[in-house]
């Protein structure tokens, strides 16, 4: 665990925690997934890579995550794309990395259209993507909703379900669904105009594969790489798993740098 205590940013009246390393650029960005924190081990390893090579590198939690303020419950994707791209652009100089995993990697998507939009698209110099999750909630969640999950929705506003990855439940809100169907990056050709390392366990339970390669089939004009991990799972944490992330981060590093 990173002992230093972290630096805030308030973003629309709530503290976004941070972790910044100087260093030379390509800069690495690290983007986490839905109800995960910025002292996983994914981010520790990177963290640690981009210290040992006098790498710039930069992570936060979103609100309702880890050391950030803010309820978990009032987070949608562009709350979160909103305090992710307010870190970016107040810490971050010149061509970076976005690493994104799970839900990370869609809020990577969408940063890079935001950025795009707003002149800034040659800051991204690259994406690697781990277990990558682009419109989860419409393409992965929703179909398989049952009808006490849709009632509750509709009349209390949210359900809650047991998380494998904590012990308290994951809780998805109306807002969430709403906002979530106006976030889709998968309606069409995706324009990142930069090198990609997608990741992908074969043995993912919450994102299958098959999600991975249609998000490739949405990327016909960049230079994607595509590798699945017979037996990885969603995490990717193994050892084996962090090997290839640092080897991913590395090769598109030296791409770009």
């Amino acid at each position: 665990m990173t002992e230093t205590p972290p630096d805030f940013l308030d973003v629309d009246g709530t503290a976004i925690a941070f972790r910044h390393l100087d260093g030379k650029e390509p800069g690495i960005v690290w983007l986490g997934g839905f109800r995960s924190d910025m002292l996983g081990t994914k981010a520790e390893t990177l963290s640690d890579w981009a210290e040992r090579h006098g790498r710039a590198f930069l992570r936060h939690d979103y609100s309702g995550h880890g050391e950030s303020g803010g309820a978990f419950a009032d987070g949608t994707i562009s709350k979160w794309l909103t305090e992710s791209l307010a870190v970016f652009r107040k810490f971050t100089h010149g061509r970076q990395i976005l690493v994104g995993s799970s839900m990370g990697a869609w809020i990577a998507l969408r940063m890079v259209e935001e950025l795009r939009k707003s002149g800034e698209g040659e800051r991204i110099g690259g994406l690697v993507l781990l277990a990558p999750a682009p419109d989860f909630v419409s393409e992965l969640m929703e179909p398989q909703l049952t009808e006490a999950q849709r009632r509750d929705l509709r009349e209390k506003g949210f359900f809650e379900e047991p998380s494998e990855y904590s012990p308290e439940p994951n809780v998805y809100t109306r807002a969430l669904f709403e906002d979530g169907r106006k976030n889709r990056v998968m309606t069409g050709p995706i324009d990142t105009h930069c090198p990609i390392h997608i990741l992908q366990g074969l043995a993912d339970p919450d994102v299958p594969h098959s999600h991975a390669l249609k998000l490739v089939s949405c990327l016909p004009a960049d230079d994607v790489t595509l590798s699945l991990i017979p037996e990885g799972d969603h995490r990717l944490s193994r050892p084996q798993d962090l090997d290839m992330l640092l080897r991913a981060v590395e090769a598109i590093s030296a791409q770009v740098g």
